[in-house]
Parts: structure tokens; sequence; C-alpha cells
């Protein structure tokens, strides 16, 4: 029986909830996806126990330190977790970026869009944050559509460290 983090945010569909140590399975299954690795990059998380350290080092020390952070999208019906939003403070970027990720299975159904536009009012009603950004790589033509959709124009590119990837990077004030 897994115990859910703490509920953020609740959508017509979904709920954003804080990421609990029981969902390494989930973590796995996420960070291995195609588009994931594709876009996002490979982070080494191939074992619950890297889960667990992705999580504990990630998004929970990120709540921990920021009162935000990366959270579980899950469907409001079942609970079944689709993938991760949130708010990410980076200290390569000059203000909070959001982040989204959705499981195969669940894209194109317009989720990604009803967790982000919630997550962005959430920012701004929650957080008092005055601007958002968010970066992308350049061949995920769906995030550019959804980034857009959002209200964010692109601003430049970006490389996070010396050795990354060019990547846009899009903003908007809040």
């Amino acid at each position: 029986m897994s115990t859910p983090g703490k509920n953020i945010l609740e959508t017509e569909r979904l709920i954003l909830r804080q990421f609990s140590l029981e969902d390494d399975a989930f973590i796995v299954e996420l960070l291995n996806s195609p588009g994931w690795l594709a876009y996002i990059g490979d982070r080494g998380v191939k074992t619950l126990t890297d889960a667990r350290a992705y999580l504990v080092g990630g998004p929970m020390a990120s709540f921990e330190t920021h009162g935000f952070g990366l959270a579980m999208v899950a469907l409001r019906e079942t609970g079944e977790g689709i993938g991760m939003c949130g708010l990410i403070k980076r200290d390569s970027l000059p203000d909070v970026d959001i982040g989204y990720a959705l499981l195969p299975a669940f894209t194109g159904q317009g989720y990604a869009f009803e967790i982000a536009s919630a997550t962005v009012d959430h920012a701004r009603e929650q957080h008092g944050l005055r601007r958002l950004l968010a970066i992308t790589d350049q061949e995920n033509v769906a995030s550019i559509k959804l980034l857009k959709k959002l209200g964010m124009q692109l601003v430049q590119e970006v490389q996070l460290r010396p050795d990354d990837i060019m990547l846009y990077l899009f903003g908007m004030d809040l």
C-alpha cells in the first residue's frame, strides 16, 4: 500500500501531489520512457534505489528548500500516476521554471496543458512569482507548442551547463 504525498492542487481530471518514496517504481518508468530519454536526458535512474535517491535529492529536497518542486501528476478518478509537473529553481536560470513530462500512454489528451496551466496559476497565486521560465529541447515540437499555448514567448537559446546541448528558453510575466 503506497502512501501518497500531500496534494498541491486539483484540476477537473488531475491531482498534483508531492512525491513519496513509494513512487519509486513510477519514477523508474517515467525517467526511462522514450520521450524523457529523448528530450530531457538519461538521469541514470535504473533501479528502485536509484529512483529513491532521485526523489530525495531532487523533488523532495526542492520542496524542503523552496516550498515547491516537481510533483506527481495523477488521474483524479483513480489516483494512477501519469507524469510529473512542477516548479524548479535552477542555479543556472534567473527565475523559476516549469517542468513537465507524461508517460507515453497519456500524451495527446490535454493532460499536459491542464496540469501546466494550473501550475502557472499556482506559481502566481500561491508562491507570488512574477515571472516564469521554461526550457525545452529544440526538437521537442509538442513541448514548444504547449509552452506557446500557455502564453510563453521564446526568449533565447541557452545552455544550462557548458557541456549541454542548446535549449530554447521560454518566459512569461505572471
